[in-house]
């Protein structure tokens, strides 16, 4: 299998982890505290940052924002991989931009997530690394 069709597979899987994390936080509750609340007062305390700027607020955005660096990883190097893969396999910069992304990802899933993100990750950052071994 070509080299080209690792990376475009590692990010998919990216792609749709940020996809899957931007559904969650606007279509459930996967988000929201167990404790209601703590949910309600999240909607009422502002941050120390901005007294306009609800704590809730900033946590909807966050996890919002939180989607799409992983959806713009995956469509940008996605589409490099299938359609300019001479551009991406030719630029040192370009393949370690990715590579550092990733392992930055899994080293943050390890340290603050759960298994799933990390299990995800691993995946897409060792189908990366074959991508690139294989070209």
């Amino acid at each position: 299998m070509p080299a080209r069709y690792f990376i475009a597979a590692s990010a998919a899987i990216v792609f749709a982890m940020g996809t899957g994390h931007m559904w969650l936080t606007f279509f459930s509750r996967a988000f929201s505290p167990r404790d209601s609340a703590l949910e309600e007062r999240m909607k009422s305390v502002p941050t120390v940052f901005n007294k306009r700027l609800l704590m809730w607020k900033a946590w909807v955005g966050f996890n919002a924002s939180h989607s799409v660096a992983p959806m713009l990883f995956g469509a940008i190097y996605g589409y490099l991989a299938l359609e300019h893969s001479e551009l991406l396999f030719g630029s040192i910069f370009l393949m370690a931009v990715g590579a550092t992304t990733l392992f930055a990802y899994v080293l943050l899933a390890a340290r603050y997530w759960f298994y799933a993100p990390l299990s995800g990750l691993l995946l897409s950052l060792a189908l990366y690394l074959a991508g690139l071994a294989l070209h």
